[in-house]
C-alpha cells in the first residue's frame, strides 16, 4: 500500500473525541469508532505537514511574535467535505494519499478569488477505500487594500 501511513490508535481516537467534546462510548477503548472528522489528525503523522511546529525553527502562530507565514500562505481553509466508506476503526493503519483537484476563480469585493481543492484518500492495508476528504482553499490574488471612507 503506498501513500503517508496513519496509524489509527485507540488513546488517540479518545483524545480526538474529548477535544472535540464527545464522550460517546463508542469512541472509548481498544475496538473504539474514530468519530467524525478524525482523519484530518493524520497530518500528525506527515514529516513534511508545513504547519507542523519543528525545533528551533520560528513558526506561523508559534507566540513568539507574529511569526512567519510559509510561503503561499494567506490563504483559508474555506470547506471541507468528507465521503465515509466504512467506519474507521482503532487498530488499524491507514494510507493517505493526496492530490490536486479543481480549481476556479470568483470575484470578491476587493478582487479576485482563487479556489483550488486537495483531495486526500484514506485507504486500509488492503488497499480498500475508508475516507475520501476534499479540503477547498481560497487566496486572495492579491493584498486587500481599504476602501476609501470620506
Amino acid at each position: 500500500m503506498t501513500g503517508q501511513p496513519f496509524p489509527v490508535e485507540a488513546g488517540h481516537i479518545m483524545m480526538f473525541a474529548r477535544a472535540v467534546g464527545d464522550e460517546n462510548p463508542a469512541y472509548q477503548g481498544e475496538t473504539a469508532l474514530a468519530p467524525p472528522t478524525f482523519t484530518m489528525a493524520s497530518a500528525h503523522y506527515d514529516p513534511e505537514y508545513h504547519l507542523r511546529p519543528r525545533p528551533d525553527e520560528e513558526w506561523f502562530g508559534s507566540g513568539r511574535g507574529p511569526g512567519v507565514m510559509a510561503e503561499g500562505g494567506g490563504g483559508l481553509h474555506a470547506e471541507q467535505h468528507f465521503e465515509y466508506h466504512r467506519p474507521v476503526r482503532a487498530g488499524e493503519i491507514l494510507h493517505a494519499r493526496t492530490v490536486l483537484g479543481r480549481s476556479w476563480e470568483k470575484q470578491g469585493r476587493t478582487g479576485r478569488l482563487l479556489f483550488s481543492e486537495r483531495i486526500t484518500e484514506y485507504r486500509d492495508a488492503d488497499g480498500e477505500p475508508v475516507v475520501s476528504a476534499v479540503t477547498v482553499a481560497v487566496v486572495p490574488e492579491g493584498p486587500a487594500t481599504p476602501k476609501d471612507t470620506r
